[in-house]
């Protein structure tokens, strides 16, 4: 036998890979935070957190989520501005309140409000 090949054993065959978590909202959706008050349209999903070390170190320990689960960039909003905010799953619940969202950056990503979400425009590439 070679060395360059190694016989499958059950100790090697399976290679553990971390649990996949899904995402419970979709791209248009409108979504409030759970514990903040703004709202916002997801706009792009990461599935696990895909942001800085500092980041998220900036957010206090006692409410700081998990990074292994869906985390959503938003188009957002609050009384006071309009902003992107980046929220883990656990923090978002759906919104009911049938508005839409007041953001400039909404009519280059999104085409048509109805029924609650927003339809992503078709990408045009040259």
């Amino acid at each position: 036998m070679s060395r360059s090949h190694i016989p499958m054993t059950p100790a090697n065959s399976e290679i553990a890979l971390p649990p996949i978590a899904h995402a419970r909202f979709g791209i248009g959706e409108i979504v409030r935070h759970r514990m903040f008050d703004f709202r916002g349209v997801i706009f792009d999903i990461d599935p696990i957190f895909a942001n800085s070390d500092e980041w998220y170190d900036a957010i206090p320990e006692d409410i700081r989520p998990k990074k292994d689960q869906p985390f959503y960039h938003l188009l957002a909003e609050n009384m006071e501005s309009s902003y992107i905010a980046y929220v883990s799953q656990q923090n978002l619940i759906p919104d009911d309140s049938d508005e839409p969202v007041d953001h400039p950056a909404i009519r280059g990503l999104f085409s048509d409000y109805a029924d609650g979400r927003y339809t992503l425009r078709p990408q045009h590439r040259h």
